[in-house]
């Protein structure tokens, strides 16, 4: 007899499959939700990765491009009358919105206060644009292997509930639910790690970024 239920548990091991996919489709609902929350979290992720990893390319180049034309201008107004219609880089937006406030004042006094509180207000619209979508990727890098883990623990209850009615200790029978449950970890991880680096590169890239629009500013207002 005992023969018998060994000889069933080592053909159940062989004739598994453990592909990632079988894996996958063989798990309960709860794991299931799991690996497909999991999944999803990973593929936004990547999206806001790839897109911010473009956008910090584009206004570096785009702002220095900016300030090489400001300085070389022959003044800060005869530079925003030659602005064109659509801007995109974040400094061209600072300074035409703390120009249209300055031109359609027509009070001179407190200018230099005036302007340095547009510019901040400025820069801090912009900044929250560039910092869409770090959030998320700071959650999934936090939360990704908690929720893995939490696939992992339901799996293994899974497998013990089949040792229980089974009652057999064989590998053989455990392995399925335990090769789920880690399958889930291993998403947990794979999601939450490219978000963790990704956050603190962008984190310095803004602050970085930051600085170099209150720079600008600071620079704008000596010559107001």
């Amino acid at each position: 007899m005992e023969a018998d239920i060994a000889a069933k548990a080592v053909e159940l091991g062989t004739n598994t499959d453990f592909s990632l996919f079988s894996l996958f489709f063989r798990a309960d609902i709860i794991v299931k939700s799991v690996m497909i929350i999991l999944i999803l979290c990973s593929i936004y992720s990547w999206a806001v990765i790839i897109e911010k990893f473009r956008l910090f390319k584009k206004i570096t180049k785009s702002s220095e491009e900016f300030e090489e034309k400001f300085w070389n201008s022959k003044s800060a107004e005869t530079f925003y009358n030659n602005l064109p219609s659509k801007l995109e880089d974040p400094m061209s937006l600072v300074f035409q919105d703390a120009m249209e406030g300055l031109l359609k004042k027509k009070s001179r006094t407190n200018i230099s206060e005036r302007m340095s509180a547009s510019l901040e207000a400025g820069i801090e619209k912009q900044m929250t644009k560039i910092e869409k979508g770090f959030t998320f990727l700071a959650t999934v890098g936090s939360t990704a292997p908690f929720i893995g883990l939490f696939g992992t623990v339901w799996g293994i209850m899974n497998s013990f509930q089949s040792i229980a009615i089974s009652r057999n200790t064989s590998l053989a029978i455990v392995a399925p639910g335990i090769a789920e449950a880690l399958f889930a970890t291993a998403l947990g991880l794979l999601a939450a790690i490219p978000a963790v680096v990704a956050y603190n590169k962008f984190n310095n890239d803004a602050k970085k970024y930051s600085e170099k629009l209150e720079n600008f500013s600071k620079r704008f207002l000596t010559i107001i």
